[in-house]
């Protein structure tokens, strides 16, 4: 789990994404980004789903900007 907590707050750096607002858009739980730099537990189902949400969000982003 280090490892998707370090790609979540590098996402949220480099996007300019709010903590609550990525977890809204990920999961739909504006408390995810809190609750995991807490310590909470994450079923390999919710860091696909985050990930997939981070890679969709990038190529979405880098297709307004071409």
């Amino acid at each position: 789990m280090a490892k998707l907590i370090d790609d979540i707050e590098a996402f949220l750096a480099s996007n300019s994404v709010s903590p609550t607002a990525f977890g809204q858009l990920a999961l739909g739980d504006r408390h995810f980004v809190r609750q995991v730099r807490a310590g909470r537990r994450l079923w390999p189902e919710t860091e696909a789903k985050v990930r997939t949400f981070m890679a969709t969000y990038r190529a979405a982003a880098q297709d307004a900007a071409a």
